[in-house]
């Protein structure tokens, strides 16, 4: 699928891709979505108020209010039906093809308004996040941190096969990427074969690459979801760092689990 705007061969944001964000800019400081293409950015507050989705028949005016929203939660509970009309229509509207050239492609005035260059627009975290849970999910790291903690003979717990281990985060200290991070506090033992515990900064602060998705519909409290119908209620993806103090999670993680050791920051990109 090629577009009518220069997009380079390389890169991640081809009409393939279409991700979802929230940006300002200097000239207007309220965060509202956006999408990204290449290297720009079309400002979906900008698109809908110049009239970019008259030709999306099926969205109605209630819907795209959202765009005007600071944060993707209200987009994201429209359901995946609605997200795929947009992604659909976007498509439509930016391919070199497009049946719609009257709308965008050959619109310098909603260009000008709507189609930013990222270079100029600042990103923001996408959602209001009311909870957060971190998944023991990779293996070779689960073994890696349980080496670190118990020994490569205890690496992994016997639940560790049968159920998927993870624990609530911090939702409050969530923040995205490039955000400063002040290296944490916290109890730990100073040597090893210690058994009193300092205060003290840090002294092992580790990273983590992982994957975080959003979800965008809720389920009755009490009621599971199937498994087959999982895909339904995530509206999309984000690389996540798990900023973890190593140090001082040795130390506390028994019996509950981590506290202090990781609620002091998770980056998440926008």
């Amino acid at each position: 699928m090629k577009s009518w705007l220069p997009i380079a061969p390389r890169s991640h944001f081809s009409l393939q891709n279409i991700p979802f964000g929230v940006i300002s800019t200097n000239e207007k400081q309220h965060h509202r979505p956006a999408v990204a293409i290449g290297d720009h950015v079309l400002d979906l507050d900008a698109f809908a108020q110049g009239g970019g989705f008259r030709k999306a028949a099926t969205l109605s005016a209630d819907q795209l209010k959202v765009f005007s929203q600071p944060t993707l939660n209200s987009f994201a509970e429209l359901g995946r039906p609605v997200h795929r009309i947009v992604r659909s229509y976007l498509q439509e509207v930016l391919q070199d093809s497009t049946p719609h050239p009257d709308i965008l492609k050959d619109n310098d005035s909603l260009k000008k308004s709507a189609l930013r260059p990222v270079s100029e627009v600042s990103l923001h975290l996408p959602f209001v996040i009311g909870d957060y849970t971190d998944f023991f999910a990779g293996r070779n790291h689960a073994h890696n941190v349980g080496t670190m903690f118990r020994g490569a003979a205890n690496a992994l717990q016997p639940n560790y096969n049968h159920l998927p281990v993870a624990y609530h985060g911090r939702a409050s200290s969530v923040v995205v990427s490039g955000t400063p991070l002040r290296r944490p506090w916290g109890q730990a033992l100073p040597a090893p074969g210690a058994t009193e515990p300092v205060v003290r900064p840090c002294a092992r602060l580790d990273i983590e690459l992982e994957m975080g998705m959003f979800i965008c519909k809720p389920n009755n409290l009490g009621s599971p979801i199937p498994v087959n119908e999982a895909e339904e209620y995530i509206f999309g993806y984000v690389l996540m760092n798990d900023w973890s103090a190593r140090d001082i999670q040795q130390w506390e993680y028994v019996p509950l689990g981590p506290f202090n050791a990781k609620n002091f920051g998770t980056s998440i990109s926008p």
